[in-house]
This record gives C-alpha cells, structure tokens and sequence, in this order.
C-alpha cells in the first residue's frame, strides 16, 4: 500500500463523538487548498454506514453548500430519518465552523431480485495503451511556477488513466465526452462498504471539467469560477476497484453559469457499476479593467 493510499483509507475512518456524531479529517485528500468534494461525499456515506446494519448504499444525493477548510476536521451528524422493511435513509450534515459545508441523503436496500438490463460499455483501448497521469503532469511542470510543483506532482491515491486527454494549459474546443480507466491497488483489501466508499471518492475526479471541454477551458485559464454545486450517485453491482473500471463521462447542457454533468462507471469486463450526476459553477472570471 501506497503512502497516498494509506491516507486515503483513514481519512474514510471516521472518530465516533457521540450517538451519531462523528469526526473526519479535512486534509490529505486531492487538493490542498480546500477539501476535495469527493472526499466529504465520502466521509458523509462512512458515517451513514456506521448507523446502518447489513444493508448496502443504493443511492445518495449530496449538496455543497460552503467550501471547505483542510485546517480542521469535519462534524458529521447522522439523522436516522427511517429504518424500513426494504429501505434504510439516513441525512447527514457536514459541518466546519459551526456552519453547514454539505448535507447528503442516502438511501440503503436490502439485497433483492429483479429484471436486468444495461447500457453497453464503450469500446475503448485497454487502460495500459494511455498515458499515467504522472506522466502527463511532467509535461506541464516547465509552463508552471516551480512553488507549484510539489503539489502537481504529489502521489495521489486513485491510478488514473484518460481517454481523452486535454492539454490543461492550452486546452482546444473538443467533444463533451470525458473517459479515464481509474482503479486503486489497495482496495483489493477493503469490504464491500469500503469500495463503495472509495469510488465515492474517485467518482468526483474530472466530472465538472466534461462541461468545460466544448469551450476550451480549463481550471488552469483563469476564464472560469468554478465549484461543484450538488453530486448524485447510483450504485447497481458490487464494487471491486483494485480493478480497473472505466468512467464514462458527458456533459449534455451548459447555461447560465452551470454545467449539467453526468457519468457511467463500468468494471473493466463491462457491468454498469454506478452511475453519477452532477451540477456546477461555471461562472466567467471578472476581469480587472
């Protein structure tokens, strides 16, 4: 196990307070400068899960309300809204600074039998035929400041491989369509909650930017104020990401200073895994005149 895996399976470890209170920590994650969305997602499921027996997450459904501080830790309180037959929901609220950063709804279900169906994978070249993002970070390292190297170039915990990569510093108008193989060594040692947990995480990775891409913008422009407003996902066949699993992404509207996004997460043999919504901030940056 990696150092940046390590630190990602304890930051989903959440501290018990109290009764349905729990404690995470705020850095460590993908950025520095704020908590990465996909890990506060996390940590708001682990602490769900820590009220809820045997059943697994089908759905969740997150808002972001306030950025958040890597400084500190992050309160989160578990309301246990219903404990049903078939069905288990739980809200929680993450909290820093004795103010709200996201609130979340996630519903749990017992292990049923129905109809099957899905939407086919894409057919795409292996994940061994692109670029790591390692080395497509050491292409860029000469066009930026050196003070931002070392945060550029630190290990991250989720492998990551981009179908259609875009030149962040100089990025050309393109399709919507936004694919990477994606899969963590380390999680071949996690339970089946864990798993879950862990493509939380990773299911935030690169998802706002697919409606950035028929624009010819990126983060590193300085064109565009950007956030993630909201994060849906659904989760349809156990989770095994020690695997390489495809993350098939588009973004079907853009407008008023939002972008619509969405994505299909499949195991590398082809099942739907998870599928994922999201809206965001895609605000024009005010220039000084």
């Amino acid at each position: 196990m990696t150092e940046a895996e390590r630190i990602l399976i304890d930051l989903l470890n959440l501290e018990r307070l109290e009764v349905d209170l729990y404690r995470g920590v705020g850095s460590g994650g993908e950025t520095s400068t704020r908590i990465f969305g996909g890990q506060v997602v996390a940590q708001a499921l682990a602490a769900a899960y820590r009220t809820v027996d045997e059943r697994l997450c089908h759905s969740l459904h997150a808002y972001f309300i306030r950025p958040g501080d890597p400084s500190i830790p992050v309160i989160y309180q578990v309301d246990r809204a219903r404990d049903g037959g078939s069905f288990t929901t739980r809200r929680v609220v993450a909290i820093q600074h004795g103010k709200q950063i996201l609130n979340m709804s996630a519903s749990f279900h017992v292990r049923d039998e129905g109809w099957d169906h899905q939407h086919d994978m894409p057919q795409l070249e292996k994940p061994e035929y692109y670029p790591a993002r390692t080395e497509l970070k050491e292409k860029y390292l000469s066009a930026l400041p050196e003070r931002l190297h070392g945060e550029l170039m630190r290990e991250r915990p989720i492998e990551v491989r981009e179908v259609n990569h875009v030149h962040p510093l100089k990025p050309a108008k393109t399709d919507d369509r936004n694919q990477m193989w994606m899969r963590m060594n380390a999680a071949k040692q996690a339970d089946e909650r864990t798993q879950q947990l862990l493509l939380t995480y990773a299911s935030d990775m690169s998802l706002l930017s697919s409606g950035m891409r028929p624009h010819g913008l990126s983060w590193f422009t300085g064109e565009v104020n950007g956030a993630s407003l909201d994060h849906a996902m659904w989760f349809h066949a156990p989770v095994r990401f020690e695997n390489w699993h495809l993350y098939s992404m588009d973004s079907p509207w853009t407008g008023r200073g939002r972008n619509f996004n969405r994505g299909s997460i499949y195991s590398e043999d082809g099942i739907l895994v998870a599928s994922v919504a999201q809206e965001g901030l895609m605000r024009k940056v005010q220039k000084n005149s």
